[in-house]
C-alpha cells in the first residue's frame, strides 16, 4: 500500500515562532463545534455535500505539521486509516442510533484505503460517509415526527437504553424502528414528568424536532471537513484537533482574558448541549447551581421573551444563542445530567457579565483548627487557574497581574495574621501558563528545577525556578483533585518530589502533554479563505523525579474521597492516549523536617482515626452510593409509575442522608441556618486537620535540604509508549 504522506512531500516554510499563538497547558475543556449524533442529514431530494477547493490545501497543511511536529511520531499508514473510520463512525453516531449494521458493512472497503486518500488530500469517502449518515438522521427526524400523532401507554413495563455506545448497530428497519418509538417515548415521559399537559409536550417535541431536521439541511461542507479531520486527529491522540474558521473564531473569543457572557464551557454530547465546566469568576459560578454534566435544553433572552428548545441544535449555535452584551440577561433551562436520575428541569436567570482576570484570581481564607492544648491557624490560598496578563507584561508594566505575583502578596497578609500553615487548594484547577506554574513553585523553594519538557525529537529541557528568594518555608499542603490538570499537576508534583508539602485530595487527570497553536492562514494561498487553525502535541512534560504525570496523575499522600464516584475519570479514559513513560532524574536539592515529631504513617493513621467518625464524609459516602448506579446505568424505565418511585426513592434518601448530617451537628429540623451552612467542604476541613497535625508535631524542628543526585530510571515493557519520541 503506497503511503502518499511519505510520497507528497510540500515546499512549506519551517515552522515559525509567529505560526504559533502559544502553549496550551491546560484541561482539555473548549471541544471543537462537531455536528453531533442527530444533527446531519441528506435525504433523496437534497444536494450532496462534497469538499470545497481550500479543503485540499488545509489538508496538506495538516499533513505536514502533524508529520512533522507531533510528538507522537505516526505513520499515515492501514492501521491509522482503521482507526480513523472507527473514530469518524463514533464521531457522526456514537449512540448507534442512526446507521444500520447493513450501512457498517458498506464502509468497510474504506478501512484501509483512507490513508491513501487523506495522504493524497482526498475527502471523498469520508464525505460519502458523511451523506448516507445524514439521509439515516433525516429518515428518524421523519419517523420521530409520525410518532407524535400516536398515544404513549406509559403502563408498559419496558425501558429505553439511552447509552448505546457499546450497544450492536441496528439490524433492520423494524429494530431501529422500536428503539426511536421508546426514545421518542421517553422524550414525552420527561416532559410530562416535568408537568407538561399533553397538548404543550406534542407541540414541544413537534417544533425540537422540526428544528432539529432543519439545522440538519444547515450543515455545510466546511462542517463535515472539521469533523472528518478531527476523527483523523483523534485518532492519533486525543488532544490534537483542528478548528475551522468559525471554530477559530470562538475559540480565540473563550481564550481571552475578558469574556462576555455567562462563564461555563459547553460541549455537546449527542444531541445536548452539557456543561463541561464552570469558569471561576463568571455569573454561572457566583450564582452557584449550574453543575458540571447539566444539560442545556433551552435558551431565553430578557425576562419575557419564550425559551427556545436547542436540544439537536449545533453547539456554535447555542454559543450564539448565550452570549450576549454585559449587562443583558439570559434565560436557560437546565436539564439535570440523566445520570443523577434527576429529569425536572429547571429556569436559570443569569446576568451577562465581563468576565475579568480579578475575578479568577487567587484569593485566601484563615481556618482555626483546635488541638487539645494550641490552636492552629491555618492559611487558605485558592488559585482557580494559573493565570498571567500577558499584554501588560509585554507592555513592560511594573505591576501586571500573575498568580505568583497575587500569591505571593497573599502569603505576606495571611503571615501578618499569624499563620501557622498554608493550604493552596488547586481542585479544579485545569491548569494555565507553564511560566506561572513554574514561578509558582519557586515560591516555596530555595532554587532548583521544577519540570522537565521533552519535545517531539525527543530532546529534554529543566525549567528551573525562575527567582533565587523562598517566600514561604513554613508547613505546607496542596489540595487536588481529579479535575486537577497539567500546570496544576507541575506544581503539586514538585511539591511533593521535592518533599516540600504534602498533597491530599484525589490522584489529578493525568495530562501530561504540551499543545501548540498553529496558525494555518499564515499559508493560505487565497488571503480570502481562512483555513483556521491546528492544535498539535508538541512535547510531554515530566517532574523532576523523572516521572510523567500522563495518564496517572499525581497520586496524593493522603487520598480523601470526592463527591463522585469512583469511576473511570481523566487521561486514563481517553482512547489513544500517550501512557505514562519515565526518563532520568534531574539534580534538585529535596527537604525534610528535622525532628519533626511525626511521620507520614502517623498522619495517615490520624486522618483515619477522624474521618471513620466524621458526619461530613459520612455524606459525601452517602451521595456516592447513591451515585453509583446511576453512574453506571445505561437504560431508564418508561413505565412512569416506576420513574416517579425511583425519583421519590432518590429524593427521599438524600434527604435523609442530609437530615443525618444536619442531626450530627445539632440542628434540628429544618433550619435555615444549616440549610445555608451544610453540607460543608470536608475535604478542606480535613486537610487543615492534617496540616494542623503536621503543624503541632514539626516546627519544633527545621527545614533542611538534601540533595538528590540525578538517576536513570529505565522504562518498564507495561509502560513503554512506543510511538512516541526518544523511545
Amino acid at each position: 500500500m503506497k503511503h502518499f504522506l511519505q510520497t507528497r512531500r510540500t515546499a512549506l516554510p519551517r515552522l515559525a515562532g509567529a505560526a504559533l499563538l502559544g502553549l496550551l497547558l491546560a484541561l482539555p475543556g473548549l471541544l471543537l463545534a462537531l455536528p453531533g449524533a442527530g444533527v446531519s442529514a441528506v435525504s433523496q431530494d437534497v444536494p450532496a455535500l462534497a469538499a470545497e477547493p481550500h479543503h485540499d490545501q488545509t489538508l496538506k497543511l495538516v499533513n505536514y505539521f502533524v508529520e512533522r511536529y507531533h510528538y507522537r511520531k505516526t505513520r499515515l499508514d492501514d492501521p491509522l486509516s482503521s482507526q480513523i473510520l472507527d473514530r469518524y463512525l463514533d464521531t457522526l453516531d456514537a449512540n448507534r442510533s442512526y446507521f444500520l449494521a447493513s450501512d457498517i458493512e458498506s464502509f468497510e472497503p474504506f478501512r484501509y484505503e483512507l490513508d491513501d486518500y487523506l495522504g493524497a488530500h482526498d475527502t471523498d469517502p469520508l464525505f460519502t460517509i458523511f451523506n448516507s449518515y445524514r439521509t439515516r438522521v433525516l429518515d428518524r427526524i421523519d419517523y420521530a415526527l409520525g410518532l407524535l400523532d400516536q398515544p404513549f401507554d406509559f403502563s408498559v413495563d419496558e425501558v429505553y437504553p439511552f447509552d448505546r455506545t457499546e450497544a450492536p448497530w441496528a439490524i433492520d428497519s423494524a429494530d431501529i424502528n422500536d428503539l426511536w418509538r421508546r426514545r421518542v417515548k421517553n422524550d414525552y415521559l420527561v416532559l410530562k414528568l416535568e408537568g407538561k399537559a399533553p397538548q404543550e409536550i406534542i407541540k414541544t417535541l413537534r417544533q425540537r424536532y422540526q428544528q432539529q431536521k432543519r439545522r440538519v439541511l444547515q450543515i455545510s461542507s466546511q462542517d463535515v471537513f472539521q469533523t472528518l479531520v478531527n476523527a483523523y486527529m483523534s485518532a492519533i491522540e486525543p488532544h490534537t484537533g483542528y478548528f475551522s474558521p468559525r471554530a477559530t473564531e470562538n475559540f480565540k473569543i473563550r481564550m481571552s482574558l475578558s469574556l462576555e457572557g455567562i462563564g461555563a464551557v459547553l460541549q455537546t454530547q449527542n444531541e445536548f448541549t452539557v456543561i463541561l465546566r464552570v469558569v471561576p469568576g463568571g455569573p454561572a459560578e457566583l450564582e452557584g447551581s449550574l453543575r458540571s454534566g447539566d444539560r442545556i435544553v433551552g435558551v431565553g433572552q430578557g425576562d419575557t421573551d419564550p425559551v427556545v428548545d436547542v436540544i439537536g441544535w449545533r453547539l456554535d449555535d447555542v454559543v450564539d444563542l448565550i452570549r450576549g452584551p454585559k449587562g443583558s440577561v439570559v434565560r436557560l433551562q437546565i436539564r439535570p445530567d440523566p445520570k443523577t436520575g434527576n429529569t425536572e428541569s429547571r429556569i436559570l436567570a443569569l446576568t451577562r457579565d465581563e468576565i475579568k482576570l480579578e475575578e479568577q484570581a487567587a484569593q485566601s481564607s484563615l481556618l482555626e483548627v483546635r488541638g487539645a492544648e494550641n490552636v492552629r491557624r491555618i492559611g487558605v490560598i485558592d488559585i482557580p487557574t494559573f493565570y498571567v496578563d500577558f499584554d501588560a507584561r509585554a507592555r513592560g508594566d511594573s505591576d501586571y497581574r500573575s498568580t505568583t505575583r497575587d500569591v505571593r502578596r497573599l502569603i505576606g497578609e495571611l503571615e501578618s495574621e499569624g499563620m501557622d500553615g498554608l493550604i493552596i487548594d488547586l481542585r479544579g484547577n485545569g491548569g494555565g501558563a507553564l511560566a506561572e506554574a513554574t514561578a509558582l513553585t519557586g515560591l516555596f523553594i530555595a532554587s532548583g528545577p521544577v519540570v522537565q519538557v521533552r519535545d517531539a525529537r525527543g530532546r529534554t529541557r529543566v525549567n528551573r525556578d525562575p527567582s533565587g528568594d523562598i517566600a514561604y518555608s513554613g508547613p505546607l499542603a496542596v489540595i487536588v483533585d481529579r479535575d486537577s490538570a497539567s500546570a496544576s499537576e507541575i506544581f503539586s508534583g514538585a511539591i511533593q518530589d521535592y518533599q516540600r508539602g504534602l498533597i491530599i485530595g484525589e490522584s489529578t487527570y493525568g495530562k501530561g502533554t504540551v499543545q501548540n497553536l498553529i496558525d494555518l492562514d499564515r499559508y493560505s494561498q487565497d488571503p480570502e479563505q481562512p483555513l483556521g487553525q491546528l492544535k498539535l502535541t508538541i512535547a510531554q512534560f515530566f517532574r523532576v523525579s523523572g516521572a510523567s504525570t500522563q495518564h496517572r496523575g499525581v497520586v496524593p499522600d493522603i487520598v480523601l474521597p470526592g463527591r463522585g464516584a469512583d469511576l473511570p475519570y481523566g487521561e486514563k479514559a481517553l482512547e489513544n492516549a500517550l501512557p505514562f513513560a519515565q526518563i532520568d532524574s534531574t539534580a534538585f536539592s529535596s527537604y525534610s523536617v528535622e525532628n519533626p515529631g511525626y511521620d507520614l504513617d502517623q498522619l495517615r493513621e490520624l486522618h483515619s482515626q477522624r474521618i471513620r467518625s466524621d458526619p461530613d464524609f459520612a455524606y459525601l459516602a452517602g451521595l456516592r452510593e447513591i451515585d453509583i448506579p446511576l453512574a453506571q446505568a445505561i437504560e431508564i424505565s418508561l413505565m412512569e409509575s416506576q420513574r416517579q418511585k425511583d425519583r421519590d426513592q432518590r429524593e427521599n434518601e438524600q434527604q435523609r442522608i442530609l437530615d443525618t448530617l444536619k442531626q450530627a451537628h445539632g440542628y434540628d429540623g429544618d433550619s435555615e441556618d444549616a440549610s445555608q451552612e451544610l453540607p460543608r467542604d470536608a475535604v478542606l476541613l480535613e486537610s487543615a486537620r492534617v496540616l494542623a497535625d503536621m503543624s503541632f508535631g514539626a516546627f519544633g524542628g527545621r527545614l533542611v535540604v538534601q540533595r538528590v543526585a540525578p538517576k536513570v530510571s529505565p522504562l518498564s515493557d507495561a509502560d513503554a509508549d512506543t510511538t512516541s519520541a526518544g523511545q
